[in-house]
């Protein structure tokens, strides 16, 4: 027999529509219409208006994403309701506090389905890197002849039993691992949580960080960022790789010292392909705009455009299953904040 609609858990949104568009379609909405009772399809951008002191009232199914206001205590007391907050985007941090576990409010979020874009970006990335794309790119438009191309092709380049350096096993690092898999590579792993067991079932090499930086052709970032992680790759260990490496970091730019990373980019004897940066924004004047060892993006190997719509399908089907009394499949508990990014 089928819930009269007043009896459906009421669903809300949180999120600013400008960083969220394909989040959730008009199909998963809809879809959720099905399984609760959706109060507004227009997502609150304030926790502190008339509207969403009207929506959070009701709530007991938050959606969240980019842009959404912090659900901090003020927030909290005006939805007495609140019994779940799925997150549709990566990290939560910044958006919730411990008072949310204090009310055993479920959490859970959608960081695996951002994982899988920025692995594909690495793996592009990887793959460029090797055959030294951008390189080639550069010469070959410049000089409108193959005149230096030709010869660089007789180089040492190319991914054949190439070594690519994975620092931090992470969702992304091993979705990165697992993509790599097909290739002729010769894959390092640094990561503390890892055992021996676990790397011979991913396939890698364990190793300590400064031994990777030393041996890798390429080095790919993907450890979280935390107070213990600042500046893991400084410039110490910038100096252990190898002339004409390339180090790539599509994880955060605090994992780096980058007046470091900045000084030995200069120097020419390393390449760099970079999608995020320490403030996220470089200065006009940052010499990350203007080396031609660097290829830099604005933070977009997460999900952008259609591959967003992954991030709605994730906290939907969680959203499904909390209402048929179901184990969250991507739950984030206390414990969790600390080890998060």
């Amino acid at each position: 027999m089928t819930e009269p609609a007043s009896k459906l858990p009421a669903i809300a949104f949180a999120m600013m529509p400008s960083r969220t568009q394909h989040v959730l379609t008009s199909e998963l909405i809809q879809r959720l219409d099905t399984v609760g009772r959706v109060l507004d399809a227009a997502p609150m951008e304030r926790f502190d208006d008339e509207r969403a002191r009207k929506l959070l009232g009701e709530t007991e199914i938050l959606i969240t994403g980019w842009g959404s206001p912090p659900i901090d205590a003020a927030a909290l007391a005006r939805a007495p309701h609140l019994k779940l907050v799925a997150h549709a985007a990566g990290t939560v941090k910044g958006l919730i506090e411990d008072s949310l576990f204090d009310r055993r409010i479920s959490v859970s979020h959608a960081a695996q389905a951002n994982a899988l874009p920025v692995a594909e970006f690495t793996l592009a990335a990887i793959i460029f890197a090797g055959k030294k794309v951008f390189r080639f790119r550069d010469i070959y438009v410049a000089d409108r002849h193959r005149g230096r191309t030709q010869p660089m092709q007789s180089q040492s380049i190319g991914n054949y039993c190439r070594t690519v350096g994975i620092i931090g096993a992470s969702r992304i690092g091993r979705r990165v691992i697992e993509l790599l898999a097909p290739f002729d590579y010769k894959i390092l792993l640094c990561d503390p949580m890892v055992d021996d067991t676990d790397a011979r079932r991913l396939g890698v090499e364990k190793t300590e960080l400064d031994a990777l930086m030393a041996r890798a052709d390429i080095v790919s970032l993907h450890a979280p960022s935390l107070p213990a992680t600042r500046h893991l790759v400084d410039a110490q260990r910038l100096s252990l790789m190898k002339p004409g490496a390339t180090f790539i970091n599509t994880a955060r730019g605090a994992l780096v010292d980058e007046a470091a990373l900045l000084a030995t980019l200069k120097t020419g004897r390393i390449d760099a392909i970079i999608d995020v940066t320490d403030p996220e924004i470089p200065e006009p004047s940052s010499a990350f705009y203007e080396l031609p060892n660097v290829f830099l993006t604005p933070h977009i190997a997460g999900a952008v455009g259609l591959e967003r719509t992954r991030l709605g399908e994730m906290a939907v089907e969680e959203v499904v299953r909390f209402i048929e009394g179901k184990s969250l499949l991507y739950e984030i508990r206390r414990d969790d904040l600390a080890r998060m990014a």
